[in-house]
């Protein structure tokens, strides 16, 4: 937690120094502000000695304007700080939004399989309006406090010692306890965030599954789950805000203390004549600003510790190193030929459960090949290394004789054009998210491209058109029509690697009957990886590869490997008599 919070400062810094101008503007601001304000207790003091020694109309109203000009020039002075304020926390808070969008989004997948949606979105709002209420605490509440306290001290010492050494003393004592007390219930206040992070992540998590939630009578069960998650965050938050109180109570008892004292040795000066009527107006003012600015420090203290406690969640992502990087010189992927080969490779799961084991395979350019195979024998493993989605224990998969490890991501993913089983859509409208493919496509481009794919008939259908929004993950398309924009956005995408994913597996007749179509069409002049579950969307294919426990068993055509006796002939056969019986 601790190196976490030195790092979350740090981050902070890093982007709020870029803006040091700004920041010196707020820092100066307020403390001329304040010095300008602390003037005007002084000519009080004055007012109240002139009424008593030397009434004089003339002289009164003199102090009273040079109060007034105090207090103008304090509420100018504040004016500019919080301008200066506005624009400095406003650009650091985007920077550090962007700076969370960007580090998280380069997390692998299995980052994000890993993690609740909810949760994380939470996390990046929460870091750069932790940003927001650190710098409130620190310059617009500990720096004032410190610069006031500071200097009614030193005013006080100069109309007597005593009194400043009991303020000073008291103000000690005060932040001390503070400062314990803050510490004691840290541990509570990131307990609270913790908790406040799973309740957003159950939330989202039944949200996204309510059809689930429905469908199997799962409410009272979700319920039960939800009811008890807020418990234990009612629990907590109950205690830590009893906790608030319990030092407010005590912090409202030391202020009392403090000014029966002060008035007390204060009378006694006066009877020795060591202090004017004035000094009391000026001993009042000063402790009710002290009493102002340390009244929220307890809180102030709290609430810093709870915006680092908001933080630091999103620092650990922060801190957590990338699973799959790009090497320091790495360089852009040049296709050709997109030729694919898989050379003595391995993946195992969790270090432990091999999933690849030492497989060669060569693809050839232009050539349509199929992996086939019962489930878990390593087929999408094939897609994901290839993807580097995920990294291989041993060997190396080269792209027109280009290691994949040695060059950037983004090449590599721009010329692979990937449709999945289950494609998920932004909810975005049906041309952004053909456009997808190729941002910078046009309007007919992106028709052409719908065109292709079968999909302009029914999106021309919908009132909106092209304009038309999908919904969150494509929800308002059926599953045919959304992997139809699918199919749209590879075709626009038009990368020299086609891979397949079960492109048509969970679809109608009718829907498979036009994706085929277009499928046969997108294939023309690529170098086309299909994985399929359903062999007979297979037959077509120049070479089918039959993967077992992460090594290839068999190879050859289709009619090749029906003629066999080999795992291939028993899916076959399986399917096949599926189908008649």
């Amino acid at each position: 937690m601790k190196n976490r919070t030195k790092l979350t400062f740090v981050i902070f810094w890093e982007h709020a120094k870029k803006y040091r101008l700004q920041l010196f503007l707020l820092v100066g601001s307020i403390v001329i502000g304040d010095a300008f304000s602390l003037l005007a207790p002084y000519w009080y003091k004055k007012f109240f000695d002139v009424i008593v020694v030397n009434p004089s109309t003339q002289a009164l109203l003199s102090i009273l304007m040079v109060i007034f000009l105090f207090n103008l020039l304090h509420w100018f002075w504040i004016r500019v700080a919080t301008f200066a304020g506005a624009y400095f926390q406003g650009r650091v808070m985007s920077d550090l939004a962007n700076t969370c969008f960007a580090y998280l989004h380069d997390h692998s997948f299995s980052f994000f399989q890993n993690n609740f949606v909810g949760s994380l979105v939470k996390r990046v709002n929460r870091f750069s309006r932790a940003f927001q209420g650190v710098a409130d605490r620190l310059i617009w509440d500990l720096l004032p406090l410190l610069f006031n306290v500071s200097v009614i001290i030193i005013a006080l010492g100069f109309r007597q010692k005593i009194l400043a050494f009991v303020v000073l003393t008291w103000v000690v004592v005060f932040c001390i306890i503070n400062y314990f007390f803050t510490r004691y219930k840290l541990p509570f206040d990131i307990k609270k965030s913790e908790l406040d992070s799973k309740v957003t992540g159950v939330l989202a998590d039944t949200v996204t599954n309510q059809a689930n939630v429905k469908l199997f009578g799962g409410l009272k069960r979700e319920k039960k789950l939800f009811g008890d998650v807020i418990e234990e965050w009612r629990t907590v938050r109950q205690f830590s805000w009893n906790l608030g109180n319990v030092f407010d109570s005590i912090q409202w008892f030391l202020m009392i203390i403090l000014e029966i004292v002060l008035m007390i040795i204060a009378v006694r000066l006066w009877g020795r004549g060591a202090l004017t009527i004035g000094d009391f107006v000026l001993i009042q003012a000063y402790l009710m600003r002290i009493f102002e600015k340390l009244w929220n420090f307890g809180r102030t203290i709290r609430d810093l510790y709870e915006n680092i406690a908001d933080a630091v969640e999103m620092t650990e992502i922060l801190d957590t190193p990338h699973e799959i990087v790009d090497k320091p010189r790495a360089k852009p992927l040049h296709v050709s030929h997109a030729s694919i080969e898989y050379k003595n490779l391995s993946f195992y799961y969790h270090q432990t459960r091999p999933v690849i084991v030492d497989l060669q395979l060569t693809i050839r350019e232009g050539e349509r090949l199929a992996f086939v195979g019962p489930s878990g024998a390593g087929k999408s493993t094939m897609i994901q290394l290839l993807l580097r989605t995920i990294e291989p224990a041993n060997g190396n998969i080269l792209i027109d004789n280009q290691n994949i490890a040695n060059v950037t991501q983004e090449s590599l993913r721009a010329a692979i054009s990937f449709v999945p089983q289950e494609p998920i859509l932004f909810h975005r409208t049906l041309r952004d998210n053909i456009r997808y493919g190729r941002p910078e496509a046009s309007d007919d481009e992106v028709r052409e491209a719908a065109q292709h794919a079968f999909c302009d008939e029914f999106i021309t259908s919908f009132p909106e058109g092209y304009d038309t929004f999908v919904g969150e993950r494509g929800i308002k398309l059926s599953g045919g029509e959304r992997q139809r924009v699918a199919l749209a956005r590879a075709f626009l995408k038009n990368s020299p690697i086609l891979v397949l994913d079960e492109a048509t597996s969970s679809l109608d007749s009718e829907s498979e009957h036009l994706i085929q179509g277009a499928l046969k069409r997108l294939m023309q002049g690529k170098t086309v990886i299909v994985i399929a579950h359903r062999l007979s969307t297979i037959m077509n294919m120049d070479r089918i590869v039959v993967i077992d426990r992460g090594q290839i068993v068999e190879e050859g055509s289709h009619q090749h490997l029906t003629h066999g006796k080999g795992l291939y002939n028993q899916l076959w056969q399986r399917q096949v008599g599926g189908f008649i019986g």
